[in-house]
């Protein structure tokens, strides 16, 4: 029960605070915790429009997360590069954040990005999906920075490719038969080298803010193309 979870989290951290009606986490923590899905659907209406904290379900698990800063800038950062890169090539898409995947009493996990490229036909004008039924994104991005991203966690929704970010260095992961594999390119980039990309970016706006960094790689897309 939620309430007994209640007990050892405060133990845990005075400033952490779980219950039906409020939950409240200071920016950095994670929380793990044995439960149902019923009790993961319990705490994912608690949060009303605030997509803070992060919730996801897995296998009779509740995680919660309450990301830093930095969490939300570099995934804005890579999502704009991912956009920079399909504008470049007159390519067309449909971006979602924040979002939650869920298969009834099998998983819940919100992506920081996702990305419908080659299906985006299936999904444009759409306010609500049916994860039963409609296609998945073919690409999620995601920032570890507290370890709480698994690329595991998108196995249910047979998600083409996932890209993890931890601190600048970009990992593209491919869906094989059983599970997510580290890919040396993106399906949807072949040849583009990413992860130096994405490095550069981030070096960029660290050193001269996040819009110069992103103006100056169209303009190179632009000029150099791919």
């Amino acid at each position: 029960m939620i309430q007994g979870l209640l007990l050892a989290i405060t133990f845990i951290s005075m400033y952490a605070l779980i219950s039906r009606e409020r939950i409240q986490l200071p920016p950095g923590t994670v929380v793990r915790m044995p439960s149902s899905w019923q009790n993961y659907q319990t705490l994912r209406e608690s949060r009303g429009d605030s997509s803070i904290p992060r919730i996801k379900y897995h296998c009779g698990e509740i995680l919660l997360m309450s990301p830093l800063p930095k969490h939300g800038r570099d995934a804005n950062i890579l999502a704009d590069v991912v956009k920079a890169l399909l504008d470049s090539q007159n390519r067309n898409y449909e971006a979602f954040t924040p979002i939650t995947m869920e298969l009834q009493e099998e998983g819940g996990i919100e992506p920081d990005y996702c990305f419908y490229i080659d299906n985006w036909q299936s999904v444009v004008g759409r306010d609500r999906l049916q994860w039963d039924t409609d296609p998945s994104p073919d690409l999620v991005i995601e920032i570890d920075v507290t370890t709480y991203t698994d690329t595991s966690d998108y196995f249910p929704y047979r998600v083409p490719e996932v890209w993890l970010l931890k601190g600048s260095k970009l990992t593209i992961y491919g869906l094989q038969e059983t599970e997510y594999q580290p890919q040396t390119t993106s399906r949807y980039f072949p040849g583009v080298d990413l992860p130096m990309i994405v490095a550069q970016c981030l070096e960029a706006a660290s050193k001269h803010g996040t819009g110069l960094a992103l103006r100056e790689l169209r303009q190179r897309l632009s000029r150099d193309g791919i």
